[in-house]
């Protein structure tokens, strides 16, 4: 079975848009296209139920269950109780309140592992934990490669280790890591883990409870959803974390990490997320009624999808002199976000690229320690070409010679 593309791309009003006609769009990686499914349930919330929820009148409560619903079928997908899944303002947020808690909890002298491969928002405010005397530790990547190698964590990880924090797939080396395999290794010494999984969900939606992080964050935005931050909190560790919330909210899982109220629309929203799993699903000829199936087919559509168009690309620009790929040159075992080190500044090439009608990045995309790990110039950056499952064969050959015109 492989992807409809012609019903995937319906889904998306983005391209019936006239003034979208002709770009093919290569900054996914910096947040996706709209489905049509959160569209709608964000228009409805905002036009018939934009008062306060949970209510007993009908508006409010009708608003309260949208809500609901969200929570409901996200945490069904993801593979986890509907209360060990938080809606927040952002990933970067979700990553500033949950450090306050670890910091309260940890003692000074103990330890934590962050990476040099991840984007600033899951290793930012863990550092910053070095504050208040909490050892921060450094799993390096590979200079040349971007590569993180499981063995360097090992070395890292003793009984003082509390929280080892690393991405799903960095934003820029576009390698996807081990989860499972890194999960085990820190569980078995007594460590907690937290996974950004922002640039790897846009690919597919993944169940959480069968990779096993005590954490799993990503951001809706980038999976064809509202400007919401979802996150993962398995009750064994949020329940043992200080809660962040107000004090009369303290027994309730998904309320301890959320200071803030909700975004009652964006949220609401989310449900529409689950929509276009069930829908894609559906139209592919899927039959079972669990959410974790679903997900799992739709993730699988996508990846195949992707990994066709993602070779192109990669054999396409891995034997030019003038460009460094950072990451591996095989599709598999890698996200389609990839980031090129030219011998001139990454933003330049990219507005290049537009005159071509295409739509890319460049720059450091809040990488900068990767950047500077693997020996390239923030300041210069990269140009970086992401994409995910809704994008053709025509973009990507329209991408392809225009790559040949600019570089």
């Amino acid at each position: 079975m492989t992807l409809d593309i012609d019903f995937i791309r319906s889904q998306f009003p983005a391209f019936a848009e006239p003034v979208l006609q002709g770009q093919a769009f290569f900054e996914n990686a910096g947040g996706s296209y709209t489905c049509s499914a959160v569209i709608d349930r964000l228009t409805r919330f905002y036009t018939q139920r934009k008062v306060q929820p949970y209510a007993p009148y009908a508006a409010s409560t009708l608003g309260g269950e949208e809500m609901d619903e969200a929570r409901t079928r996200m945490s069904a997908i993801l593979g986890v109780a509907p209360d060990e899944l938080s809606f927040g303002p952002s990933t970067t947020q979700n990553v500033y309140v949950l450090a306050q808690a670890f910091g309260q909890m940890l003692e000074a002298g103990e330890a934590i592992v962050v990476t040099n491969q991840d984007h600033e928002a899951n290793t930012g405010p863990w550092r910053r934990l070095a504050e208040r005397g909490i050892e921060v530790r450094e799993w390096c990547i590979d200079p040349e490669t971007g590569h993180l190698d499981p063995a360097d964590l090992e070395d890292l990880l003793d009984e003082k280790v509390r929280l080892v924090c690393f991405p799903h797939c960095s934003n820029v080396v576009g390698e996807i890591n081990p989860v499972s395999a890194i999960t085990a290794l820190a569980h078995a010494a007594g460590a907690f883990v937290c996974v950004d999984g922002v640039s790897y969900a846009p690919h597919g939606f993944v169940d959480v409870g069968e990779l096993g992080p005590d954490i799993y964050m990503f951001s809706a935005y980038k999976t064809y959803g509202p400007h919401q931050g979802l996150m993962v909190i398995r009750r064994a560790l949020g329940e043992l974390l200080p809660n962040q919330g107000h004090y009369f909210n303290e027994g309730s899982l998904y309320k301890r990490f959320t200071p803030a109220g909700p975004d009652h629309a964006q949220v609401a929203a989310c449900a529409g997320m689950a929509d276009y799993v069930d829908a894609v699903y559906a139209h592919h000829g899927g039959t079972q009624s669990g959410a974790q199936a679903r997900g799992a087919m739709v993730h699988d559509l996508m990846r195949e999808h992707e990994t066709v168009l993602l070779q192109q690309l990669l054999d396409a620009v891995k034997s030019r002199n003038s460009v460094r790929l950072i990451g591996s040159d095989s599709a598999e075992g890698r996200a389609p976000t990839v980031a090129l080190a030219l011998n001139r500044a990454g933003e330049d090439v990219a507005r290049e690229l537009t005159e071509k009608g295409i739509m890319a990045g460049g720059g450091d995309f809040y990488a900068v320690r990767a950047l500077e790990g693997m020996g390239v110039d923030p300041e210069k950056g990269v140009l970086r070409l992401s994409f995910t499952h809704y994008t053709s064969q025509a973009e990507m050959d329209q991408l392809l010679n225009a790559l040949d015109d600019v570089l």
